[in-house]
């Protein structure tokens, strides 16, 4: 064989090795794991749902690695910072339990543990018609409406709006729906209220009867409503606005005055004629007593 041939054949075969190995190193690179080294932090994370009102024990909880750079805010590296502690706002399995989920430590446990510093928290008996058939459940939001005589008004009963956006904390004896997320017939609704609130509640559920009106979590918009008096449903729905008492106009008495007397005639001068030949004159002589 030519050697020239020789060469060119054998370099050929040495460059297709090479390039060979060369995809051969990418391809290996492409498919194996990287290896990246990052910072990670311990983090307290659910291991079931944990509902509001329940009190977080050690078996609810587990300890995952979390990224340092990325680590929420008020979590927890420790699961003895978490126990015992009662659960504000409900929790999801495998979601990190933060601060702002929990009560203060310390705080107690039940329905006192979940309620707001500066909130209360007031019940009222309801039933099937008031607590909108049951479906008035913990963490749905309603209005208060009342119905009642005001004072001087007579027989003029009314309805109006008196609170409205108001949550709803627990439903009899539970303040979590059941798990099939149907209707329950309860006869207690504790709803969250300032202070201000639980004044208007407590009289309006004393001295009228009180409406539960069901409203949709995220319309979170505060109406003006004027209330409608039961005279309104008898005149084609126009709302009849309430009667003022008239006050008596005030009597302007007009005094008359005599006039004053005439004056007095002037006195009448005397006067006498003398005629003396042709020659005629006129003498005053006195004034004439009227």
């Amino acid at each position: 064989m030519d050697k020239r041939f020789m060469m060119v054949l054998g370099m050929s075969v040495m460059l297709a090795l090479l390039v060979s190995g060369i995809f051969y190193q990418i391809t290996v690179r492409a498919n194996s794991p990287r290896k990246e080294k990052y910072a990670t932090k311990e983090l307290v994370v659910a291991t079931s749902d944990l509902p509001m009102g329940a009190t977080v024990k050690a078996a609810d909880l587990h300890v995952i690695k979390w990224p340092a750079d990325n680590y929420p805010k008020g979590g927890f590296s420790k699961i003895e910072e978490v126990v015992d502690r009662a659960v504000v706002s409900n929790v999801l399995a495998e979601e990190p339990v933060v601060a702002g989920r929990l009560s203060e430590k310390n705080a107690g446990v039940g329905l006192s543990s979940v309620i707001p510093s500066g909130m209360r928290a007031v019940s009222v008996r309801v039933n099937d018609v008031i607590g909108v058939s049951g479906f008035v459940l913990p963490g749905t939001r309603v209005d208060v409406l009342v119905t009642g005589s005001p004072a001087n008004s007579g027989d003029s009963r009314m309805t109006t709006t008196v609170l409205q956006n108001i949550l709803v904390i627990s439903a009899g004896t539970k303040i979590q729906a059941d798990a099939r997320g149907q209707a329950e017939n309860v006869p207690v609704v504790t709803m969250l209220v300032t202070p201000e609130q639980a004044e208007v509640l407590t009289l309006a559920s004393s001295e009228g009867r009180i409406q539960l009106v069901l409203r949709n979590p995220t319309d979170a918009k505060t109406e003006k409503p004027g209330g409608v008096r039961l005279t309104a449903l008898y005149s084609g729905g126009k709302t009849e606005q309430p009667k003022t008492e008239q006050k008596p106009r005030p009597v302007t008495r007009t005094v008359k005055v005599a006039p004053p007397p005439p004056p007095p005639p002037a006195p009448v001068k005397q006067q006498v004629e003398i005629i003396r030949a042709e020659k005629r004159t006129v003498e005053t002589v006195g004034f004439e007593k009227n």
